[in-house]
């Protein structure tokens, strides 16, 4: 009897009450239509339709009172729909209260227009004495009232549900597009073409000069590198000792290109913090962005520091490195920040956060994350 809302109980109960009294009024023209068809056929009947019709509304004006009631009670609690104890208890407990009611409302009203009415008393004993196919038929309207809001708010419930699901599913396929869009940045950001081409005429120099031993290892970071980034591009998390390996292939091939000017000092990767799990190419970013406001900003040596600390439940990942006054002109400079701070908002939400700034010439950057990557 009421169409399905996205609202809230409270916000939809005065257009259900207003949507109850529309249904119970064409109920009651209908059913007054009939009755004042056969009165027509008697003879000197003289009523008019709209008083037969008033008859049959104010007659119901105790179903619509029910109706409006059950409405507000199963809104209220809908989780009763889907028990059919429950609901068999809601409809006994209607019964043996509105059925009486029922009775005592239509007799007060016979009584009412008979000029009969004396008394409380009156109206009891009048709607004791009614027949028994009357007293069903008060239990028919009672039942039929309950059932008709029941099946109402069970497909309004289901219909919430449904939609809830749809949206659910939708969200869940968005983050899953958006996860995948930050894999593709990420695999792109670890492997520019720059920088890919600069390892590769590192290692080309180096066997020109027939420095082979160095080339060679430079070729295994690098095969070790791509193998380990289009590996752990297609999966939600990693362990630290992983990306520390893959770090350490990073710096390697970087110092075939800036030599003994590439200073990294890696602090706190203890056993303990080596087992936390993290998004995957999450600090080669970071090295990145430093080397970029570091070593390509002047000729100097770099000075860049990175420290690990964990606790029971999170880890903290701490890079800083001298602030520059001269801007890079790498156009990718603090994108890398950026898409990291996607990646940890997509992986955590708000039980990740990466803050930067300032702090005793050091450009700094700080990170917090769950230690372990979040049940699925």
């Amino acid at each position: 009897m009421i169409t399905a809302q996205n609202q809230s109980p409270q916000t939809s109960l005065p257009k259900a009450f207003v949507t109850i009294v529309v249904i119970w009024t064409v109920l009651c023209a209908i059913g007054a239509v009939g009755n004042h068809s056969d009165d027509l056929q008697r003879a000197g009947y003289t009523g008019s339709y709209l008083r037969m019709f008033w008859l049959w509304w104010r007659e119901h004006l105790l179903l619509m009172a029910m109706s409006f009631a059950c409405y507000a009670f199963f809104s209220a609690r809908p989780a009763l729909l889907a028990s059919v104890p429950r609901i068999l208890a809601a409809y006994l407990l209607a019964a043996i209260v509105m059925t009486p009611l029922e009775l005592l409302h239509g007799r007060l009203l016979t009584l009412y227009d008979q000029g009969q009415l004396s008394g409380v008393a009156a109206v009891i004993d009048a709607a004791l004495a009614r027949s028994g196919f009357w007293q069903f038929m008060a239990l028919v309207w009672v039942t039929f009232t309950f059932v008709a809001v029941v099946a109402a708010c069970s497909w309004r419930e289901g219909r919430r549900r449904e939609q809830a699901w749809m949206r659910a599913h939708s969200d869940n396929l968005n983050l899953r597009l958006e996860l995948e869009q930050q894999r593709l940045l990420a695999l792109r950001g670890q492997l520019e073409p720059h920088f890919l081409f600069n390892a590769l005429n590192a290692i080309s120099a180096l066997v020109r000069s027939d420095d082979k031993r160095v080339a060679l290892d430079g070729i295994n970071h690098l095969s070790a590198l791509l193998r380990y980034a289009l590996e752990a591009s297609a999966r939600d998390h990693v362990g630290l000792r992983e990306e520390r390996q893959f770090l350490d292939d990073y710096l390697a091939l970087q110092r075939l290109r800036y030599g003994a000017r590439l200073h990294v000092r890696i602090d706190g990767d203890s056993e303990a913090v080596l087992a936390a799990d993290i998004p995957p190419l999450l600090l080669q970013p970071l090295i990145e962005n430093a080397l970029r406001h570091g070593l390509d900003c002047h000729d100097r040596p770099s000075d860049i520091r990175v420290a690990f600390a964990a606790d029971s439940k999170s880890l903290a990942i701490h890079v800083s490195n001298p602030a520059s006054d001269v801007r890079s002109a790498n156009p990718g400079l603090g994108l890398g920040l950026r898409h990291v701070r996607e990646r940890l908002h997509l992986a955590y939400g708000d039980n990740a956060s990466l803050q930067t700034g300032l702090q005793d010439g050091r450009f700094v950057v700080d990170i917090r994350m769950p230690l372990h990557a979040p049940d699925q």
